[in-house]
């Protein structure tokens, strides 16, 4: 019986690949990894210089597609088209709300969010962005600090991730379109051409940004793990230990994902969730509760009025560099080419668990409810690291020297009652939330290298664990936070420009609502429920 399962999974693995798609995204993979290798110093090298050309000669172009995507999603949120459902007009949707939200925010920037959230800040305190314009460590400095945290992680940060997954979701639960990125093309080319070559190109670039973007944070949080564990037990990882523990972590988010989105992703994404919120409110109850009140509460004040002089601001003026200056490249433009980087895998995931749901509710959870508990979060870490770094109960900023912006949680827990408590509370969130944002992407990455099946196969996701699991132990051993910066920003480019194709792609779609079939559709089976079902090679109990 084990060798007959073993020999199902391995035809089911082959007759749902999609062999351009996944060769070209693999061996993109796989020659990063053998790069990073017997390569280290050259590889390193020439991600930061694409990284320094991109930034400094089309940092505005990441300012300006950002800037639109958020005016397109709060039209979506409050125009006429929030009303379209993204399946049939009768359907319920697939999960409770809960469930949706956990499952989306986990998936979304959360990983990311609890390796900046006692780090970010705090270095804004010291250095200061050119557009707040204030003394080093001063108060005015605080105040611009949590500002510019809340506007890079705030609703700029959502919504790409928004604004790719709804045509895609609109055309799979309406037309049966494939569950992969090429199908934002569908209103211009149809259905039946998403088997094309432009269409496998777009597949293979969502391929090449989401092994860019989750190595990014695999790599970021992983090596937030790792300085937990040699801040709290004094020992040295080095880098065999790295590779290791890495590694472990890959068996569990590949474990997780191979149980599929019902029994692995969306309950570990409930307790994600909730440790989330507990970790907040118990900062911010034994921490400084006042001051985090008073400065989150100015800077949300400003990040609102501020908004668009933020969104178009490059600091050239400051400087007199004649290009963006070197605080918005090394900050906000890293961050936007990020979120652009983490688009497909994202965008892609969203769309999987948003059946039966409308425009609106999508882009107002997606954008509007996961902003609401974002800003809490930063208000209460960045808010606690910058008292506790000015009145000198805790040396932040050291701990950042010595260990990068991976070592600003510790120092902080470490000087609030409870220490002890809090920081086992922090490492298990970075174990958790590092799982859940990497096997939302290993199944993202199945189904686009399945040609769209919404339930790739075991041993699909668990090549794509490997590898991303590879290279991101890898390039925190040869290369650290700038290599993983200038990953990101070189994988994300691309995906700017999917995001503006696919605000085209709904334009046509939910303004015209235009047949997406080349063919008469009279002739289209589009296939029910107990169909799908029945040739799914890996089936899953919704138990929700």
């Amino acid at each position: 019986m084990g060798k007959s399962g073993s020999r199902g999974s391995k035809a089911a693995f082959l007759e749902e690949l999609d062999p351009v798609v996944f060769g070209v995204g693999f061996a993109i993979a796989a020659a990063a990894v053998l790069a990073f290798v017997f390569a280290p110093d050259a590889a390193t090298n020439y991600m930061d210089t694409a990284n320094e050309v991109i930034w400094t000669g089309f940092g505005w172009w990441y300012l300006i597609v950002m800037f639109f995507l958020v005016m397109f999603v709060l039209f979506l949120i409050f125009g006429p088209w929030g009303n379209i459902k993204l399946g049939e007009e009768n359907e319920d949707p697939e999960f409770s709300f809960l469930s949706y939200f956990a499952m989306l925010y986990s998936a979304g920037i959360a990983a990311g969010i609890v390796f900046w959230g006692p780090a970010e800040a705090v270095s804004h305190f010291d250095v200061v962005s050119p557009f707040i314009g204030a003394e080093s460590q001063s108060s005015e400095a605080a105040v611009g600090a949590i500002q510019y945290t809340f506007f890079h992680w705030g609703v700029s940060a959502w919504t790409a991730y928004v604004v790719v997954a709804l045509p895609i979701a609109y055309c799979a639960y309406r037309y049966d379109a494939p569950m992969r990125i090429s199908t934002v093309l569908a209103p211009w080319i149809g259905i039946d051409n998403l088997d094309s070559a432009i269409a496998k190109v777009v597949d293979i670039l969502a391929v090449f940004a989401t092994i860019g973007g989750v190595a990014t944070t695999l790599g970021l949080v992983g090596s937030q793990f790792l300085v937990g564990i040699e801040w709290t037990t004094g020992a040295s990882v080095g880098d065999l230990g790295t590779v290791l523990i890495i590694t472990g972590m890959t068996i569990a988010f590949t474990a997780s994902v191979a149980l599929g989105v019902q029994k692995g992703i969306r309950r570990i994404s409930y307790v994600n969730l909730g440790l989330f919120g507990l970790l907040t409110v118990v900062t911010f109850i034994v921490g400084p509760t006042n001051y985090i009140t008073a400065i989150g509460t100015e800077a949300l004040g400003t990040y609102i009025s501020q908004f668009i002089q933020m969104s178009f601001y490059t600091g050239t003026a400051e400087t007199g560099a004649g290009g963006v200056s070197t605080w918005i490249g090394d900050w906000t433009i890293f961050y936007w080419a990020w979120w652009f980087s983490w688009t497909p895998f994202v965008g892609l995931f969203i769309a999987r668990i948003s059946r039966g749901r409308t425009v609106r509710q999508v882009a107002a959870t997606g954008v509007l409810a996961s902003t609401g508990i974002t800003i809490p979060w930063f208000a209460t870490m960045g808010g606690t690291a910058i008292f506790l770094q000015r009145e000198g109960d805790a040396d932040v900023l050291s701990a950042m020297e010595m260990y990068d912006e991976a070592g600003a949680g510790y120092p902080l827990f470490e000087a609030l009652p409870l220490g002890e408590v809090l920081t086992g509370m922090f490492l298990l969130l970075v174990l958790l939330f590092l799982i859940t944002s990497a096997d939302s992407s290993t199944l993202a990455l199945g189904m686009l290298t399945t040609g769209g099946a919404q339930r790739p196969s075991t041993i699909n996701r668990i090549i794509w664990g490997f590898l991303i699991g590879a290279l991101a132990s890898l390039l925190i051993v040869t290369g650290g936070v700038d290599a993983l910066q200038a990953a990101a920003i070189i994988t994300g480019g691309p995906f700017s420009i999917i995001a503006l194709i696919a605000v085209a792609s709904m334009a046509l779609a939910f303004g015209t609502q235009r047949s997406l079939f080349l063919r008469d559709e009279d002739e289209v089976s589009v296939p029910n429920a107990s169909e799908v079902a029945s040739t799914d090679p890996d089936p899953e109990t919704d138990d929700d």
